[in-house]
């Protein structure tokens, strides 16, 4: 038993020194950091694992100056190059990243540069466009879920009316019973202010729906909902005659999402195609 707890006080007294130096040291470094002379080290005959990792994007950004090197072990890992024990002042990684909807993949050098006290002082890129793996990627330029466009002619109005399927129905549903709160509350709305801009000559409701699913499912599902719609509609006594419905299925997309795998990324980025579009005549 005592020889066991002595082996293990003495695993444990060498972890700070391995994560003192797990490293190549390749670079000169200047005390104090203005005149260092980055060099990174070859990947084939140093790297301990020359194929690289996949890292956590979200811990690569999370790596700020002044860091300890037991932090950053904690966010990156142990560093792929192993030279030195003692005051190493240089960790260098291999990162491996994916391009987006794309089968091919970049390799970068990634290299820590500690101060004489042991902190984060810089970090480098080889080839220096890595950086741009960090960066966040840019929203997904949405259409709005609700929209209101007014052109008036001579005698008459015409409001054209966008509205997100989403906020309308319960998923997958078309009928008057899976309404939403939300949705009724809009048509409600709707209806004021078409009434309120004088006599409601002709209306017509378009469905539309993403491509998800095959065609003729979603034709079904886009002409259910805006025949739904009309009998909402014809319950505040707008006449039948004036009320048109149609649907369009998945043919007349406002949005193109690139992702084919069927995820709640590519059900958002569908999410501007799920949509009810109302043109409708009035005239004061």
């Amino acid at each position: 038993m005592k020889k066991q707890s002595l082996q293990l006080k003495l695993a444990f007294a060498l972890i700070p020194l391995l994560l003192q130096g797990c490293a190549t040291s390749v670079s000169r470094l200047s005390d104090d950091g203005k005149k260092d002379e980055i060099i990174f080290p070859d990947i084939e005959k140093n790297a301990w694992i020359k194929e690289g990792v996949f890292p956590n994007i979200d811990n690569l950004r999370n790596v700020a100056t002044d860091m300890t090197k037991t932090q950053l072990y904690a966010l990156l890992g142990r560093p792929h190059f192993s030279e030195g024990i003692g005051k190493v002042r240089e960790w260098d990684y291999i990162f491996n990243f994916r391009q987006k909807d794309s089968a091919q993949i970049a390799t970068c050098q990634y290299k820590i540069i500690y101060s004489k006290e042991m902190r984060l002082q810089n970090t480098y890129w080889k080839p220096e466009s890595c950086a741009k793996w960090l960066e966040p990627e840019p929203a997904i330029a949405q259409v709005p879920t609700e929209r209101i466009i007014e052109k008036i002619v001579p005698g008459a109005v015409l409001t054209k009316v966008q509205i997100g399927a989403d906020g309308m129905f319960d998923f997958d549903q078309s009928s008057i019973h899976h309404l939403r709160p939300g949705g009724i509350e809009k048509l409600n709305r709707l209806v004021e202010k078409l009434l309120a801009s004088g006599e409601l000559t002709e209306l017509k409701i378009t469905g539309h729906t993403d491509r998800l699913g095959n065609d003729d499912y979603n034709m079904r599902l886009s002409k259910a909902r805006a025949e739904t719609i009309r009998q909402f509609l014809l319950s505040k006594n707008i006449p039948a005659e004036r009320i048109l419905a149609d649907g369009k299925g998945k043919s007349m997309p406002v949005v193109e999402c690139k992702q084919t795998k069927r995820d709640e990324n590519l059900i958002r980025c569908l999410e501007p195609n799920r949509r009810f579009e109302i043109e409708a005549w009035t005239k004061g």
